[in-house]
Formats: structure tokens, sequence, C-alpha cells
């Protein structure tokens, strides 16, 4: 049998277990991946076994705030736990929105534990033409 330890996940599990699980006071960060796609900014963020009413997404002149929480999973009497190392409680992430952003129009999606928001770029903040006015003819100077 082939054991492959890494002292950086067990120390991250020890900090979790000493600070517990997350609370709507103080929850715990969730991790997540921003980016551009054309015309829309996507933020996707990690929420494996968060059911979709768990999850509470706001928005507020340009802070997106992000809640979740993952419950424990109803045990019977008999059930004993050998192993728990997935993090309960609440997670929670807020994100400074920029003001190109169309924060009217944001698309939320759930799907295999992840939630994706897609946030289209602001008519007023895509690249457009300006056309010159003026006179089309030269006047000369005489003097």
């Amino acid at each position: 049998m082939l054991m492959r330890t890494d002292s950086f996940r067990e120390l991250d599990r020890l900090a979790q277990q000493l600070m517990g699980p997350g609370t709507w006071s103080r929850p715990s960060a969730m991790p997540m991946d921003a980016y551009r796609d054309g015309d829309e900014y996507v933020v996707a963020f990690d929420l494996p076994g968060v059911s979709p009413d768990a999850i509470d997404i706001d928005v507020e002149r340009n802070m997106l705030t992000v809640r979740a929480e993952r419950r424990p999973v109803a045990k019977g009497d008999d059930v004993q736990m050998e192993l728990s190392e997935r993090p309960l409680g609440a997670f929670s992430r807020q994100i400074v929105l920029a003001d190109t952003l169309d924060t009217e129009r944001i698309a939320a999606d759930y799907e295999a534990g992840v939630l994706t928001l897609r946030i289209p770029i602001a008519e007023r903040a895509k690249p457009r033409k300006i056309t010159i006015s003026g006179e089309s003819s030269r006047k000369e100077i005489s003097g």
C-alpha cells in the first residue's frame, strides 16, 4: 500500500479543526475562480455538498456577497463516525465589482457543486467608435 502525505494539507486540516466550522458571524472562505469570457465576467465558487437552497447571493451597489451553509448529513442512532474531513458550517465571500459591470443582469447557475455567476459587461464600458465632426474643406487666410 502506498501512502503519500502532504504536510500542508495536514496543517490546513488541523487549523480547521481548531477554529471549528464557520458560523454566520465568522464564516469560512470558499475557493473561487474569476475570469473574463468575451462580454461577461465569470466567477465560479466551489461549494460541493451544499444544497442550492442553502446558497444566498446579494448585490448592494458594487459589493457582491455569496453565503452558503453545508449542513451535516442526518445520521441514524447506529452510525459511528470514523473520519470527518469535509468542512461543515457557513461559508462566505465578498467581491467588489467594477462599475463597468451590469449588476442588474447577473445570472447564477449551480451544477456539480460549482456556483457560477455570469456578470455582463455594461454597454457604457464596451469599446465604441467616435466619429469626428467638423469642416471638411480648408479655408485659406489672406492678409
